[in-house]
């Protein structure tokens, strides 16, 4: 017996026919994916921010709850990816928030909740808030693939 990892091997075979076995039972994932969504709001912990309103560029990942749309060509099936910018439009117009994790983290929860994504990633980014840089931002992945 040998422990590997977080498996423990019985004999060679056994634990390559485990993991093989898994590898083969997971299933698909569609993803759907907005990139360079501007917004704007206000955003940071300065006095001027808060009053301000700055751009952000917002990139989404979004697993799809099932592939249903695939087989029905049916938008009833679908995400709606208007519906998904609507909702953060109007987030993002109604609340300040002093750092973009938790913006990220806020629109992460609207997708997972609210839209019933499994897993998404989301990207939130303030563009020249650094002299010489194009953009800061963050990343953050929420939910399980399946």
């Amino acid at each position: 017996m040998v422990n590997i990892g977080n498996a423990l091997e019985l004999n060679s075979g056994e634990f390559y026919a485990n993991r093989h076995s898994a590898t083969n039972q997971r299933k698909h994932m569609d993803i759907i994916f907005l990139r360079e969504l501007k917004v704007e709001t206000l955003i940071g912990v300065y006095e001027w921010e808060k009053q301000l309103p700055q751009t952000l560029q917002i990139d989404l990942d979004i697993a799809l709850p099932d592939s249903r749309a695939c087989a029905t060509d049916d938008i009833k099936d679908a995400l709606n990816y208007a519906d998904i910018v609507r909702r953060i439009q109007a987030e993002l117009a109604n609340r300040h928030f002093n750092l973009i994790e938790a913006l990220a983290e806020h629109i992460a929860q609207i997708l997972l909740n609210d839209f019933k994504a499994p897993w998404a990633k989301v990207s939130v980014a303030k563009l020249q808030a650094i002299r010489g840089s194009k953009m800061v931002g963050i990343s953050i992945e929420r939910g399980q693939v399946k």
